[in-house]
């Protein structure tokens, strides 16, 4: 893991088209802004590890219903 220091408006830019800026900072809550392109999806790690458990038990009802044996 990369770790850096910055500052209120202050920027990192990831790729050349991703720029996350740090908006404010207030105790210990950090608030960011993302700049990137549409068609890249950005979510909090606990929103993507809920989408990734639905989407997992999701193939596993398929696999259900089709009488295959899921290998999870």
């Amino acid at each position: 893991m990369l770790v850096l220091s910055r500052k209120r408006n202050e920027s990192v830019v990831i790729n050349d088209q991703i720029v996350v800026t740090v908006i404010d900072v207030r105790g210990d809550k950090v608030r960011l802004g993302i700049q990137a392109p549409r068609d890249v999806p950005i979510h909090r790690s606990e929103v993507m590890a809920a989408i990734q458990r639905a989407q997992s038990v999701g193939a596993a009802e398929v696999d259900g219903a089709s009488g295959e044996m899921s290998a999870t």
